[in-house]
């Protein structure tokens, strides 16, 4: 049965939450809100605890005490879930959407994410020491989406 049509986010288990992250790792770029629109842009810039050969966080358990910024989607407010990227599964059921086919509970594979194009692993890039974080929008990413 999909959990994700009969529960409303707050009603999930940390096992059926879990399941809804598709592995893009969207969450887990960099990104900047314009002060005058509220407009939110993804840069190509990724955190330092992101793995990009498999889209998932090298340490995840403990990313909010390593990252303060990190969100816990979780714990975010509806006005929140626009920091989220519109593929997204927890906004997208936020919004009352349903998952897209290439999502992992609707295709039984978990690279169905990468086959879609969907991850950053082609295009993310980690952000190292020497990067100064006060030039991202020199990375923001034009999306079509």
């Amino acid at each position: 049965m999909n959990f994700w049509k009969t529960k409303s986010l707050s009603e999930l288990s940390d096992d059926e939450w879990e399941s809804l992250c598709d592995g893009c790792a969207k969450c887990c770029l960099h990104k900047l809100e314009d002060e005058d629109t509220g407009n939110i842009y993804f840069t190509s810039v990724a955190c330092r605890l992101l793995d990009l050969m498999d889209c998932r966080c090298s340490r995840y358990a403990e990313r909010s005490e390593l990252i303060p910024d990190c969100l816990n989607i979780r714990q975010l407010t509806a006005e929140q879930y626009a920091w989220l990227p519109s593929t997204c599964a927890y906004r997208l059921l936020h919004e009352g959407k349903d998952l897209p086919d290439w999502h992992p509970l609707i295709s039984n594979q978990m690279h169905s994410v990468k086959a879609a194009g969907i991850s950053v692993a082609n295009y993310a890039q980690i952000e190292s020491s020497d990067m100064d974080l006060d030039d991202l929008e020199d990375f923001i990413l034009e999306w079509l989406e």
